[in-house]
């Protein structure tokens, strides 16, 4: 699978990566941990806590893959807001959901501030405007449900957006507590610090066989074999080609990163931006005054066909930074990529067991906000392998219908 074409930005951020060496050897363990990406990096960082034999197990090299094209936006508020899940699974649901989100939020910043590794997270807040009048209705709606249920954003009408910025919208959210983040040289401080604490760490050793036995599993890699009470899948959209039933609909998403600006006048407190549209358009600045753009997500395009489209869809990306901030008429894409990006079914991630694949969690945190929800699933499955019973996972069920009931109990409720 062809994650990514183009030219990456955050690679350049961190020369020389840490390396970690090829399995060349047999060996045991409690946990292993399949993916050197963000879910596998933090489920890694949560074990290296715990009394647990951890390793963690990379194709490639860490961070290389799906982490190395993500844009760095985390937020609390997802693609499916709060409104629509209530709507979908219930309120308890809807509540909880967003409620982890939250935690989540907290528990990466917390995570980023013990690393020796800078991941270049910054706290941010986020500008969420309606793309169209008719949206307007929408935005209100979700302002009153996020209120309801104590979750803390501010409305703006047209007025309170002109005064902050350089562009007039019809209505917008404004929702503090959220942060950007270099996505690359995060998952390497995740990786590095649990390393360092304990987690044995491989890169470079595909996994070219698994079987599964009764009282765990064996990996086998090109050089080496590992026996693993449990192992959890965290190989992204790869995951996919692991097992039959695929729970991700596929596209393919565009972004930029753009040429240094001079500074950030009338960016109201370099916030995230993101809008009602669908697919919807996302920006943020970078913490060497970049403006990252994304968005324009399409059916998947074949990778010899990426080129071209990375070249159309990167224009359109600056067009769209230069209608909202003139000002920035002579920036250029000084990186620009395509990348895989999947949602689910019904908006949720998928995180947990499969009663097809014994002694095994998987970790498919798929949608727009995928760090948030690996983070989740982290201290989740952390739990759960420590021997906690987390009944929320529930939730995420791999297994869980297609038709959800919006009057269904919650799990430990």
């Amino acid at each position: 699978m062809i994650l990514n074409k183009g030219n990456l930005a955050w690679p350049s951020t961190l020369k020389p990566a840490p390396a970690y060496p090829e399995l060349a050897e047999d060996l045991s363990c409690d946990v292993l941990i399949i993916g050197g990406g963000m879910g596998g990096a933090l489920l890694a960082h949560k074990l290296s806590g715990a009394n647990l034999q951890t390793v963690l197990l990379e194709k490639g090299r860490i961070a290389e893959g799906s982490s190395s094209a993500n844009t760095g936006l985390l937020q609390s508020s997802n693609d499916k807001s709060l409104t629509s899940i209530i709507h979908t699974f219930g309120e308890q649901t809807g509540i909880t959901f967003y409620q982890m989100c939250r935690d989540a939020m907290r528990k990466l910043k917390e995570a980023a501030g013990g690393l020796k590794l800078e991941p270049e997270l910054i706290p941010r807040s986020s500008l969420y405007f309606a793309s169209s009048v008719e949206d307007v209705p929408y935005l209100k709606e979700e302002y009153e449900t996020l209120r309801e249920h104590g979750f803390e954003t501010s409305y703006w009408d047209q007025a309170d957006i002109a005064s902050r910025f350089p562009f007039s919208k019809p209505a917008a959210l404004y929702t503090t507590g959220d942060a950007e983040v270099n996505p690359f040289r995060f998952v390497h401080g995740l990786v590095q610090y649990a390393a360092d604490h304990g987690v044995r760490v491989y890169e470079n050793s595909p996994v070219i066989h698994l079987e599964y036995e009764e009282d765990g599993v064996v990996c086998y890699t090109r050089t080496g074999r590992i026996f693993a009470r449990k192992i959890v899948h965290a190989s992204g959209y790869e995951t996919q080609e692991e097992k039959p039933d695929r729970n991700a609909l596929l596209q393919t998403t565009y972004a930029i990163v753009t040429s240094p600006v001079p500074d950030f006048t009338g960016w109201h407190e370099r916030c995230l931006i993101w809008e009602t549209a669908r697919p919807y358009l996302y920006m943020r600045t970078t913490v060497d005054n970049r403006i990252v753009a994304g968005g324009l997500d399409e059916h998947p395009v074949a990778p010899e066909e990426r080129e071209g489209r990375i070249r159309h869809k990167s224009e359109m990306l600056l067009n769209e930074i230069k209608a909202l901030f003139p000002r920035y008429a002579g920036i250029q894409a000084d990186y620009a990529w395509a990348s895989l990006f999947g949602l689910t079914h019904d908006g949720l991630p998928m995180i947990g067991p499969h009663s097809r694949f014994p002694h095994s969690y998987f970790i498919e945190a798929y949608g727009g906000n995928g760090t948030v929800y690996c983070m989740i699933a982290a201290d989740l499955l952390s739990d759960v392998l420590c021997g906690k019973t987390r009944p929320e996972l529930e939730i995420f069920s791999l297994e869980r219908t297609s038709k959800p009931s919006p009057n269904a109990q919650v799990p430990g409720s």
